[in-house]
C-alpha cells in the first residue's frame, strides 16, 4: 500500500536578483521515504531543503506538511515565530557540521529540542540518553563534544534530531565531513533512527553511494526537477 505524502511541495519559485533558484518545482514525498536530493553547485538542492523546511519562504509556491495523525499545515505565509514552532516541534535537522554545543554534554546537546518544548530536565535527559543507547553511545552520555570522534558527534547530532519524534528528519550533508567507513555507519544509523521507525528522511547528498542508499534520488538543475528514480535501498 502507498503511504500517505508528508511533504506536497507545489510549483516553488525562489528567487536571489537575477538568479532563479527554484523555478516552479513541484514534489511530494510519502511517509516512511528516504529521498537524496542531488545536484550540481547552485542547482538549487539546498535552497529545496531548506523551502520545504521552513527555513526560508519561497517567493511563490506552497509547500504543505501532513504530519501523521494532525492537521495538514501549509507552511508559505507562516509567520517567523510560526515557521520557528514547526520546526522546534514536528522537524529535525543534521547537518554536515554537527553544530552542536561543545560547551554541553552529549546528552545534554541530545536533550536540548526537549527542552525548548518545556520538559523536565530529568525526563529531557532521560529520553535523549535512550535515543543515545540506540546509537551506539550508550555509555558517552557525559562526554562533551570534543571528546567524541566525527562519526560519534554525527550521531549525537541524529539523537538531537529524533529526540522529539519528528516525523520528517532533513540532512544537509550529513556524511561529507567524514572518511568513508565512517560514513557509512554514520548513514546506517540515520536511515535506521529514520525510515527503520516509519519516519521520513530528505537529505541533500552530493555522494552517489550515500544517495542510493535513499528508497528516492530526485536530482535538479538550475532549480528544476530534471529526475526523479528509484534508489537501492541497502
Amino acid at each position: 500500500m502507498t503511504s500517505s505524502p508528508v511533504l506536497t511541495a507545489t510549483g516553488l519559485v525562489k528567487r536571489y536578483g537575477e538568479l532563479s533558484a527554484l523555478d516552479s518545482v513541484s514534489l511530494t514525498i510519502r511517509a516512511g521515504e528516504s529521498v537524496a536530493v542531488m545536484g550540481a553547485s547552485g542547482s538549487g538542492k539546498t535552497t529545496l531543503l531548506h523551502t520545504l523546511a521552513a527555513v526560508i519562504a519561497p517567493d511563490s509556491g506552497s509547500v504543505v506538511l501532513s504530519p501523521p495523525g494532525a492537521q495538514p499545515i501549509e507552511l508559505v505565509g507562516l509567520t517567523e515565530g510560526e515557521r520557528a514552532r514547526v520546526r522546534r516541534t514536528l522537524l529535525g535537522f543534521v547537518f554536515q557540521e554537527h553544530l552542536l554545543l561543545p560547551e554541553l554534554t552529549a546528552v545534554e546537546n541530545a536533550a536540548l529540542p526537549l527542552l525548548l518544548t518545556g520538559m523536565r530536565r530529568p525526563d529531557a535527559e532521560r529520553h535523549a540518553a535512550g535515543w543515545l543507547a540506540a546509537l551506539g553511545l550508550a555509555g558517552m552520555e557525559s562526554r562533551r563534544i570534543g571528546q567524541l570522534s566525527g562519526g560519534q558527534a554525527q550521531r549525537v547530532a541524529i539523537a538531537r534530531a529524533q529526540v522529539t519524534g519528528a516525523p520528517v528528519v532533513f540532512a544537509d550533508e550529513p556524511t561529507g565531513a567524514l572518511d568513508s567507513a565512517t560514513s557509512t555507519d554514520v548513514l546506517s544509523a540515520l536511515l535506521h533512527a529514520t525510515t527503520g521507525q516509519g519516519r521520513t528522511l530528505v537529505m541533500v547528498t552530493h555522494d552517489a553511494e550515500v544517495a542510493r542508499r535513499c528508497s528516492r534520488i530526485v536530482r535538479l538543475r538550475d532549480g528544476q526537477v530534471v529526475d526523479d528514480t528509484a534508489g537501492v535501498l541497502r
